[in-house]
């Protein structure tokens, strides 16, 4: 209640009611907003010990929780409105109306779901935000602005910013090292596109293309270790398990999904005939790492206490703590310690967790809607009708629900709101529990890239100036392969890291072949630009290498190599 209070007291104070009001000047109906807002969440710490006592669903309410409850759901619709747009409390909206008229729920028991218990507001999400996500954040912004951003910029530049197509590959790796301390796709695309979106256009990459490149790349960055998005803490607690087991499911998909991206940018950098940088241009790697590859170790010391069995909270606060003697042991990275830099970092860290624990509360009241109906057995049933208990139509059918609910609202909640609806159905139809849960978090994250909405996409065309339709197709065009990802660990849980090893290497092996493949077929280039029959070889031999099996990595191999050897023979000479 502690920390939803200050989020909602911090979002009346910095977040106008509408646009063209101004920011950080809170007209009188957001004062009025702010002060219900502290009484109605300092009523449960203060009255703790009658909430703790009184039997659940059985005592009478009293009057002031009436009141209480009511404005409560009032103030934190209206500020998680500010604060990420309308989608998300209007699904809320319609899930209470539901509860209401539909289904002819009590309002008292209602009220009681969302207010007094840990089954509404305050429930998971909320905790999560409090004890895991707000820290990470802090983290984030603290190690952004003490010189690692930089560190992450000119690394991936002097790997890749000599070759075919350099700075979109520099936009790839940037964008997957920074997803690293960032849970946030558009804050990845404002910190790194800013660079990497012009360098791509003066090499000759449309701005289209270019932005495209930096949102896709920057999507990733929710799905990439050790530092994943809010939601990855909140299946962390949803499962029962640590968060470093999450982070260990998530590290293979990753990879897979920012090879799909790399692949896809390379294959497109040769068919166009796209150049790099040149060498004199480009930062040497052994001065990178001379001068600043000791701000690795902030985040190489989260990931030794998370491997060590401490708790993400703790990792957490070993990381922060750890950042600033990190910059003050080079003289190359001292002056990124300076007061401004760290109060930023402190703004910075406490505006963006306004928005993440606002989500967080909000989605509690989905949440505690479909716990208190019934609505989520419901909603497994009519999914297994849809189907008609074919898993492959229900991975589509969630895939879809996925994206559309991603497009509306932050991906915590739409991952939330997935897993009450839509897990249960594919666990059901016999996917594990952990597959089911990465895969509607996964497409949770996609929807930062699926037009219309597709934020991610918007934020780089801010900095690339291109139209958001043609931006839009262009990253799924990049992004193809990454929507099948998915389907590999469904199908093949190994790629989760569960199971016997030598069942995970055949098994990353066979995925890694598989998204090299769909790269080159969506693109249309692997040693050469392809042909149609070739493209469908290509593509065909992909999803054939999503389900595990001699007889299917046969096929699918086979049919890659008729397309290396047809590439090979028919190669120019001084390409052979």
């Amino acid at each position: 209640a502690t920390h939803i209070g200050f989020a909602l007291v911090l979002a009346f104070l910095i977040l106008p009611a509408r646009k063209a009001n101004p920011i950080d000047r809170p007209n009188l109906l957001s004062w009025l907003l702010l002060a219900a807002s502290i009484v109605v969440t300092a009523y449960p710490v203060i009255e703790r010990d009658y909430i703790i006592n009184r039997m659940i669903y059985v005592d009478d309410l009293r009057t002031i929780d009436f009141v209480f409850g009511w404005l409560m759901i009032a103030v934190l619709l209206e500020a998680t409105r500010r604060s990420v747009g309308m989608a998300l409390p209007l699904t809320a909206g319609i899930f209470l109306l539901y509860a209401m008229f539909w289904v002819d729920t009590d309002p008292a028991l209602l009220l009681e779901q969302m207010y007094l218990t840990t089954e509404g507001i305050f429930g998971i999400p909320a905790s999560v935000s409090a004890t895991y996500v707000m820290l990470f954040i802090l983290f984030g912004a603290l190690v952004e602005r003490t010189g690692t951003g930089q560190l992450f910029m000119d690394f991936a530049m002097s790997l890749t910013g000599h070759t075919a197509g350099g700075p979109a590959k520099v936009a790839c790796i940037t964008s997957g090292l920074f997803g690293t301390v960032s849970g946030s796709a558009v804050a990845n695309v404002m910190t790194t596109g800013t660079f990497t979106i012009p360098m791509m256009q003066r090499i000759g990459y449309k701005a289209p293309f270019a932005g495209a490149v930096e949102a896709v790349a920057s999507t990733g960055g929710q799905i990439m270790p050790p530092i994943m998005g809010a939601a990855a803490f909140v299946m962390a607690e949803f499962m029962g398990i640590s968060y470093l087991s999450v982070a260990a499911f998530a590290l293979v998909p990753a990879v897979l999904y920012f090879l799909a991206v790399f692949c896809a940018v390379h294959f497109e950098a040769k068919r166009t005939g796209m150049k790099g940088l040149p060498r004199e241009e480009l930062p040497r790697l052994g001065t990178v790492l001379l001068e600043r590859g000791h701000l690795f170790l902030p985040l190489l010391i989260i990931i030794s206490v998370l491997m060590a069995g401490y708790s993400a909270p703790f990792a957490a606060l070993c990381g922060i703590v750890s950042v600033i003697p990190t910059a003050l042991l080079r003289s190359s990275t001292r002056h990124y310690v300076k007061l401004d830099n760290l109060v930023d970092a402190l703004v910075a860290g406490a505006r963006n967790t306004v928005s993440v624990a606002l989500a967080c509360a909000c989605a509690g009241i989905v949440i505690g809607v479909i716990t208190l109906t019934g609505l989520g057995i419901e909603f497994t049933s009519l999914v297994l009708t849809a189907s008609q208990n074919s898993l492959v139509l229900a991975l589509v059918l969630t895939m879809l629900a996925g994206i559309v609910l991603g497009m509306g609202m932050p991906t915590t909640p739409a991952y939330i709101v997935q897993v009450a609806l839509l897990v249960p159905a594919l666990v059901k139809l016999g996917v594990i529990v952990e597959a089911a849960h990465m895969f509607v978090f996964y497409f949770a994250i996609l929807s930062a890239i699926t037009p219309p909405v597709a934020m991610a996409v918007y934020a780089a065309n801010g900095i690339s100036r291109a139209g958001l339709w043609d931006s839009g197709l262009a990253a799924l065009k990049l992004g193809a392969t990454g929507y099948i990802v998915p389907y590999f660990f469904v199908f093949g849980p190994s790629l989760l890291l569960i199971g016997d090893w030598n069942t995970i290497v055949v098994t990353t092996v066979t995925a890694v072949v598989g998204v090299v493949c769909l790269s080159g077929g969506f693109i249309g280039y692997l040693l050469t630009p392809a042909s149609y029959w070739q493209r469908f070889c290509l593509i065909a031999a992909a999803f054939v290498l999503i389900k595990p099996g001699v007889l299917t990595d046969a096929i699918g191999l086979s049919l890659l190599g008729l397309v290396l050897l047809t590439q090979f023979r028919l190669r120019p000479p001084a390409q052979a």
